[in-house]
């Protein structure tokens, strides 16, 4: 692999990796969680239109892109904020992240009929156990309620997945575009009808709050997307993805850096299971 692909990867996992503790800052700037997944989608719709030739997909594709719309640009980013919201420590919730790829094998069975083998069922169960492992560690009695929230986003992550295989022959931009537009919309008003003061809380954000809402957008959302669209053209999945296992590296990082989070002996053992088994996971065909 050429060093300029290998420093584009490694801005993708960087980027990843920093998702989780800069949306955290945001959220300790009391923005409220929903608002700001509708206000980070909605950035991306506005800074996608003047790349949109205005020209529907085909109708054929409309089921799709609803349902990865729906699951990317709502429920994965709403879930993300939420688990992040409803924890103090944000190492766990960027492990729980990982089960968006058994998830995804599960639902590719289920949606697509793809046969899993035994091997697979196998490294399904030990990622598991992994979180399982996890959640003993004595510092997550109060972040129960976070770790679920992140279950249920690598959930729909793993959903999207499924769903993004019927849109290969989409553009890219258009992609992003829906996910933008979607997520807004729909996240916007369940913030107005759960959340409530919209108005004064959009009001109430910091400068500080809205770069790191701009950074999720742009750095996140777009520029690392993007770039991994473009590395799909001269790689497999199967090539790539194991350099995914660098992003909650990163992102661990980056939160002993910013909060001084220290990871615990049972949150390593579990996190080693873990990765190994997703690493695994893309290896067996």
């Amino acid at each position: 692999m050429p060093i300029k692909h290998l420093f584009i990867l490694l801005f993708i996992m960087i980027a990843h990796g920093s998702a989780f503790p800069v949306a955290k800052l945001a959220l300790n700037n009391s923005v409220p969680p929903i608002l700001m997944a509708s206000l980070r989608m909605g950035l991306v719709f506005l800074i996608l239109i003047p790349f949109w030739n205005f020209q529907l997909p085909n109708k054929k594709y409309f089921k799709s892109l609803i349902f990865f719309s729906l699951s990317m640009g709502v429920m994965v980013y709403v879930f993300m904020n939420l688990s992040l919201y409803h924890s103090s420590i944000i190492s766990p919730i960027i492990m729980g992240s990982q089960l968006a790829i058994p998830f995804g094998i599960m639902a590719s069975a289920l949606i697509l009929k793809e046969n899993i083998s035994k091997k697979k069922w196998i490294l399904i169960f030990t990622s598991f156990m992994g979180i399982f492992i996890i959640f003993f560690d004595p510092d997550l009695t109060k972040n129960l309620l976070g770790l679920f929230f992140a279950s249920l986003m690598a959930l729909f992550f793993g959903l999207a997945q499924v769903y993004s295989r019927y849109l290969k022959e989409l553009d890219v931009s258009l992609i992003n575009l829906s996910t933008g537009i979607f997520g807004f919309v729909v996240l916007i008003m369940i913030s107005f009808f759960l959340e409530g003061d919209t108005i004064n809380n959009f009001k109430n954000i910091s400068f500080n709050s809205w770069s790191l809402i701009f950074y999720q957008a742009i750095i996140v959302s777009l520029c690392a997307h993007l770039l991994m669209f473009y590395l799909y053209k001269f790689y497999t999945v199967g090539k790539i993805f194991p350099f995914y296992s660098l992003f909650p590296i990163f992102g661990i990082s980056l939160s002993f850096l910013i909060f001084g989070e220290i990871p615990s002996v049972l949150f390593a053992i579990g996190s080693i299971i873990v990765i190994s088994s997703v690493i695994l996971l893309h290896k067996i065909r």
